[in-house]
């Protein structure tokens, strides 16, 4: 079988070979109507076309946001709709930040 290896450093994901993605912050706790921004370091060894990105809550029991982003494209108008049109998607590689204005 497949196993995942714990990531060494706190805010690291468990990723493929050549792709490491470190989140900043690791986990955030928030209130009703705080306004929140979550980062990611894309880190690739070897060129890359595609990356599939998804944002979890709730202890990763559902997912916040997922789209799939091109190294050189920006981000399309609504990425994590229609699940959750209020996000707003930044992408600017080798970093991503999905803002809340209003967390729920």
């Amino acid at each position: 079988g497949w196993g995942v290896t714990p990531p060494r450093h706190p805010g690291a994901v468990p990723t493929a070979g050549a792709l490491r993605v470190t989140q900043d912050p690791g986990e955030v706790q928030v209130t009703a109507g705080d306004r929140v921004a979550l980062g990611c370091q894309v880190e690739v060894a070897e060129p890359w076309e595609k990356l599939r990105i998804e944002w979890m809550k709730d202890g990763g029991q559902e997912a916040l946001c997922a789209t799939r982003l091109e190294p050189a494209t920006p981000v399309p108008p609504a990425p994590c709709a229609p699940r959750a049109p209020h996000l707003h998607l930044a992408w600017q590689p080798p970093r991503a930040t999905l803002s809340l204005p209003r967390a729920r």
